[in-house]
C-alpha cells in the first residue's frame, strides 16, 4: 500500500463493509467512490433506515414525508477505517413484497471522508498534525533539495553533469503555541526502464506541516489548509488549489518492544476545497509571482499572515474571489472591488473622522433641534461622521510605497472620482451611464491592486519589491497602463 497522500484530483474506491455510529453491530457491505471532482458517493447493498416513521400504537407503524439523514457513517475497507461527514440518502430502493427475492439497494452522497480512522464528527479533537499541499508551494518556497551540476571545460558544453539531492532544512515558526513548518519530502533515487528509453527520478514534495500544542479537530484543519491555500494565492496571484490534506491521528503512536516509537498513523481527507489542485500541472511563471520566501521569509510571513487572514479576511475573500471565479459581468467586478476596498479600509482602523468627535456633536445636535419630533430619529441615524468612499480610496492610496502608487495609479484624485461615481451610479441607479466599460475595467482592475498592494504592505513588503511587482508583473503592468489610458484627467479638467 502506498504511503503517498491521496490527491484530491485522482480518483479512487474502497469497497468494505459500512455502519451508523450508534449501531455498529448491522453492517451493510458497499462502495465508496470518490471521482477526483470532490464528489463523494456511497452504493450500498442493502440500506440504512431513511424514512422517518413513527408508532402511533403498538403494532403499527406510520411513516411520514421527508427523508432522514446521518452526520457520520463509519467504514471499514481497503484496510483502513473511513468516516464519511454529511452524508445524505439520495436513492433507495426496497423489494419488499418482490417476486423475487433481492437485497435493498442505497446511494449516500457525503461531503468529507476521512480515509485512516474513526472520529465522531468535524468538531472531535481526534488529530495531532496536519499537513497540506498547494499549487505552486515549491515555488513560493523557494528552496529545493536539488543540485545540479553540468560541465563546461572551456566555456563548451562536454556531455557530463550530475543532478544531486541534498535534504533541506525544514523551515519552522511558532504562532498562538501552533508550530508551522515548511517540510521537503524527496524520494529516493530510482530509475523507470522504458521500452525506448530509461529515466532517472527523484520527487521533491513541499509542504506545510501544522502542529498545534493541543489535539484539533477536522474543521480546525480545514480551516488551516485554507490559510495556506489564501496566503499562496496572494503570493501567486492566482487561484492555488489544495492537492491534499493529510491528518495525525492522535495518540495513535506504537511503542516498540526495542525502545523505538512507530510514527503515528495517518489519514486522508478527501473534501471539496475552494479550488481544486491539480499536482501535475506546470508550475506558473516566476515573474507572475508576488514574492516567495527569498523576498519574504517563512518565519516572518506566517505570523503575520495569521495575523492579517482574521483580521482582513473579509477583504482579502472579496479579492481572491475574483481570482477563484472571476464574475462574467464587469458590474459584479466592480462591486466586488470597491466592497473590498472599503472593507479593507475599516478593518484597517484608520482613524479617520472628517469631523473632531466634539465637533461633530454640536453640528449634529443643531440639525437635529431643526427636524420634526415625527422625523427626528430618522434624520439621526442618517447623520454619521464616517469618511466616504473617496476619503477611503485615498486613505488606502496613501499607505503602500508611494513611489509603487505612483507607478500604479498616476491620478490618484481622478482615479478616486471616477471609482466612486461608478459605484454610487451602480449602487443607487442600477446602471453607469457616465462611464464606458473600458473605464470601467479599469477601475475594477486599479482598484484591485490597490487593496493587494495594502495587504503586501501589511504583511510587511518592503518598498523595493512593491516596486519592482509594479513595474514588473505582467498583470500590474497592465493595470498601469489601463490606469494612464482611462484614469488621468483631461488637461480641461
Amino acid at each position: 500500500m502506498s504511503n503517498d497522500p491521496l490527491s484530491l484530483d485522482e480518483a479512487g474506491e474502497w469497497a468494505g463493509l459500512w455502519w451508523l455510529p450508534d449501531d455498529p453491530d448491522e453492517t451493510v457491505p458497499g462502495v465508496l467512490r470518490y471521482d477526483a471532482d470532490g464528489g463523494l458517493s456511497l452504493s450500498l447493498i442493502g440500506a440504512f433506515e431513511d424514512r422517518i416513521t413513527s408508532t402511533p400504537k403498538p403494532g403499527v407503524t406510520a411513516y411520514h414525508e421527508g427523508t432522514r439523514t446521518w452526520d457520520v457513517i463509519h467504514g471499514s475497507a481497503e484496510q483502513r477505517e473511513i468516516t464519511l461527514l454529511g452524508t445524505v440518502p439520495r436513492r433507495s430502493r426496497r423489494t419488499f413484497g418482490a417476486r423475487v427475492a433481492s437485497p435493498d439497494k442505497q446511494t449516500v452522497t457525503a461531503t468529507v471522508a476521512i480515509i485512516g480512522a474513526h472520529i465522531s464528527g468535524d468538531a472531535d479533537p481526534a488529530f495531532a498534525t496536519a499537513e497540506v499541499s498547494v499549487e505552486d508551494l515549491v515555488l513560493w518556497a523557494a528552496s529545493s533539495v536539488f543540485e545540479v551540476f553540468v560541465g563546461v571545460p572551456d566555456g563548451k558544453i562536454d556531455g557530463t553533469g550530475r543532478i544531486s539531492v541534498k535534504p533541506v532544512e525544514a523551515q519552522s515558526v511558532v504562532v498562538d503555541d501552533t508550530e508551522y513548518r515548511l517540510v521537503h519530502t524527496h524520494t529516493l533515487p530510482y530509475f523507470e526502464q522504458r521500452k525506448g528509453d530509461a529515466v532517472g527520478r527523484v520527487k521533491d514534495t513541499v509542504s506545510i506541516r501544522v502542529a498545534p500544542a493541543e489535539p484539533l479537530s477536522l474543521s480546525v484543519a480545514l480551516h488551516e489548509a485554507s490559510l495556506v491555500q489564501d496566503l499562496i494565492s496572494l503570493a501567486t496571484h492566482r487561484a492555488a488549489g489544495v492537492i491534499w490534506l493529510r491528518l495525525e491521528v492522535a495518540g495513535s503512536e506504537l511503542q516498540l518492544p526495542d525502545g523505538r516509537t512507530l510514527p503515528r498513523r495517518r489519514a486522508d481527507v478527501l473534501y471539496s476545497p475552494a479550488a481544486l489542485g491539480k499536482h501535475d500541472a506546470k508550475v506558473v511563471d516566476y515573474h507572475r509571482v508576488f514574492f516567495t520566501c527569498d523576498s519574504l521569509p517563512f518565519e516572518e510571513v506566517l505570523p503575520r499572515w495569521c495575523e492579517a487572514h482574521g483580521r482582513l479576511q473579509a477583504a482579502t475573500n472579496m479579492i481572491l474571489g475574483l481570482r477563484y471565479a472571476p464574475a462574467r459581468f464587469v458590474e459584479n467586478n466592480l462591486l466586488t472591488a470597491v466592497g473590498s476596498a472599503e472593507v479593507l479600509h475599516r478593518n484597517l482602523h484608520i482613524d479617520e473622522k472628517p469631523f473632531p468627535k466634539a465637533e461633530f456633536t454640536s453640528m449634529r445636535e443643531a440639525m437635529l433641534a431643526q427636524v420634526p419630533d415625527e422625523h427626528r430619529d430618522r434624520f439621526q441615524g442618517a447623520i454619521r461622521n464616517d469618511p466616504t468612499l473617496r476619503d477611503r480610496l485615498y486613505a488606502l492610496a496613501a499607505r503602500p510605497d508611494q513611489e509603487a502608487i505612483a507607478q500604479l495609479v498616476p491620478d490618484v484624485d481622478h482615479w478616486t472620482k471616477r471609482t466612486t461615481r461608478a459605484r454610487n451610479d451602480l449602487a443607487h441607479e442600477g446602471r453607469t451611464p457616465n462611464h464606458s466599460i473600458e473605464e470601467l475595467i479599469a477601475i475594477v482592475e486599479v482598484t484591485t491592486a490597490v487593496v493587494i498592494l495594502n495587504v503586501l504592505h501589511e504583511l510587511g513588503l518592503s518598498a523595493e519589491r512593491q516596486r519592482g511587482i509594479v513595474r514588473d508583473h505582467p498583470t500590474l503592468r497592465y493595470t498601469s497602463g489601463l490606469a494612464r489610458e482611462w484614469l488621468v484627467a483631461p488637461e480641461s479638467d
